[in-house]
């Protein structure tokens, strides 16, 4: 049995989100780091709440360092949210294949999404939310950002692909 932590003051918990996922604006200043560059520096993001994930944002193009981006073979399928493109993140000596995605076309609910670019901050150097180091959703298919204000337990994890 899942054991939801009880959320404190100022925290959501992601047993609170739904299923299927809610997308909505944020103004929280988020910033991407790899290869000792900014890649991504915005407050104009969206973010994704899933029922047991962590939010995933979604960053305007126009406040990447698109330079930094090249598009990579492969795609995926949400159920919700339709077929994704990646993108390999490559700065400095650095590379990370797929450590980047996007949907060109999503599916009707997240077109506020469509061509934004969400990052997996376990393949970056350091992903920010105002300031606090975001700490990547277990495991290496999702791409959540934890902060102290979301707690958990998080999908991600050893036996969690059930849930």
């Amino acid at each position: 049995m899942i054991q939801r932590v009880i959320p404190g003051p100022g925290q959501e918990s992601v047993w609170d989100y739904p299923r299927p996922p809610r997308v909505e604006p944020t103004s929280r200043h988020l910033r991407v780091i790899f290869g000792g560059v900014v890649i991504a520096d915005t407050r104009r993001a969206h973010r994704v709440l899933e029922t047991s994930h962590p939010p995933v944002y979604y960053i305007p193009p126009a406040d990447i360092r698109m330079e930094y981006l090249t598009p990579a073979a492969g795609s995926s399928f949400c159920e919700f949210k339709g077929r994704a493109a990646y993108y390999t993140v490559a700065a400095g000596d650095r590379r990370a294949e797929n450590a980047a995605w996007y949907y060109p076309s999503p599916a009707p609910g997240f077109e506020a999404i469509a061509g934004a670019v969400a990052f997996y901050p376990a393949l970056m150097d350091a992903c920010y939310v105002d300031g606090e180091l975001a700490e990547p959703q277990p495991g290496g298919f999702y791409g959540g950002w934890i902060t102290a204000d979301i707690v958990g337990p998080f999908k991600g994890g050893p036996g969690t692909r059930g849930w």
